[in-house]
């Protein structure tokens, strides 16, 4: 009995995928549970497993697009793996050819002249043109020595001209390219094709613009080093910058709804919920996993949250659900020592929030200059949504709460 290996059903938005590896080749007898193929969507590589055991063949090779639901191939359950206490039966030898009855071999022939005649020509009928499996076929044998009469009477090869001056020169200025590539070539993964696709659509189809302010850093900084063990002891994870702008920016979605907003034909929708995506960066590319819930989650619930996210982002077995969704979203370039950046909004949402690295600037703060952690600050938004004012209001309200944290907890 065969049973289908289907396309498995990967989410709302996603209607295909690429074979991006075959774990289990064809022919191979797999158990139930085992990982046969890896499938690669526009958001995460997601396992395909075997659903019986069996004999497994495929449809499809490495590289193939594939539809929801599409039957991919199939396993044969009646093919099992033999168990482990059994052994195999004995091939029975067979005699070598040439053998004599009594097991001798017969004496070999006199081999033939060291010099053979030239091959015959094709009988009456047949097509004297050689096919390519013929061809492929001639190499493999050992190539056949021909007495010097026969050569003398073989057709001769045209031998080729001299270069004349203008060829030798037209050949001097062929590139070196053309002669060895300096390049590599690498098919774009399903992931990077959608980040390409989704950035140009962004660029296209939205009115984007970016505003920008700074804050200082000393307050939240003060805490986190305050609090950083005994938050640890309590939560299981460390206590970061993140949860702290995750928390400001529930506090700023709530007072300036319209951040919490996309488009959808000729309606505003705005969300009555604070997911809030966190970008995290891994060697197969970016992922923006939701926290859900942000307005109620606490602190450690946040970081916890985060931490789990990450760990699956860079072992890659983060799921499709993970990444739906959101309202509005966070990217921390400062990781990587970026000090001013414009965001690209995460569609459909209408507003990206982008933090930088913190660094130690001369401000002016109560009429003395003094030295203080300062992080600036981008938001990236719809402006066919978003008003100039909105935006810049909303940017100072989180700005207000990282600078003030009481203000957060006074929710204000």
């Amino acid at each position: 009995m065969k049973s289908d290996i289907k396309v498995p059903a990967m989410g709302e938005s996603i209607s295909t995928a690429i074979i991006s590896a075959i774990l289990k080749p064809s022919g191979t007898i797999v158990k139930q549970g085992e990982e046969i193929i890896e499938l690669e969507t526009e958001k995460v590589n997601q396992p395909l497993y075997a659903l019986e055991s069996g004999k497994v063949e495929y449809k499809v090779n490495v590289g193939d697009k594939v539809t929801i639901g599409q039957v991919i191939g199939s396993i044969d359950t009646s093919v099992q793996a033999p168990s482990a206490g059994a052994a195999p039966k004995e091939a029975v030898k067979e005699p070598a050819k040439g053998a004599t009855a009594a097991g001798m071999p017969k004496p070999a022939a006199p081999s033939a002249p060291a010099t053979t005649a030239v091959p015959a020509p094709a009988p009456k009928g047949t097509s004297a043109r050689q096919t390519p499996a013929d061809f492929a076929a001639s190499l493999s044998q050992p190539a056949a020595s021909v007495s010097p009469s026969a050569a003398s009477q073989l057709p001769q090869a045209p031998q080729a001209a001299p270069k004349t001056a203008p060829q030798a020169a037209a050949a001097a200025q062929i590139p070196a390219s053309a002669a060895s590539s300096t390049t590599t070539r690498r098919r774009m993964s399903g992931l990077r094709r959608t980040i390409a696709q989704r950035l140009v659509e962004v660029k296209n189809q939205t009115a984007m613009l970016t505003t920008f302010n700074e804050v200082d850093m000393t307050s939240v900084i003060e805490i986190r080093a305050r609090e950083k063990d005994n938050f640890q002891k309590r939560y299981g994870a460390k206590l970061g910058f993140m949860s702290f702008f995750v928390k400001a920016a529930v506090a700023a979605l709530k007072a300036f709804p319209d951040v919490n907003s996309y488009i959808e034909g000729d309606e505003i929708v705005t969300y009555t919920i604070y997911d809030v995506g966190v970008a995290v960066s891994t060697d197969k590319g970016l992922f923006v996993p939701v926290i859900r819930g942000c307005d109620k989650l606490s602190f450690g619930g946040i970081e916890s949250a985060l931490e789990t996210y990450a760990k699956k982002a860079r072992e890659g077995t983060i799921a499709i659900d993970d990444l739906r969704g959101g309202g509005f979203t966070i990217t921390n370039g400062g990781v990587f020592g970026s000090l001013l950046s414009t965001p690209i909004l995460n569609p459909p949402q209408s507003a990206i929030l982008g933090m930088h690295t913190i660094a130690k600037r001369a401000v002016v703060v109560d009429d003395q200059i003094v030295i203080r952690p300062m992080m600036y600050l981008a938001l990236s938004y719809d402006h066919r949504i978003i008003d100039g004012k909105d935006a810049v209001q909303f940017l100072v309200h989180i700005k207000q709460d990282l600078e003030n944290p009481a203000r957060l907890l006074l929710d204000l």
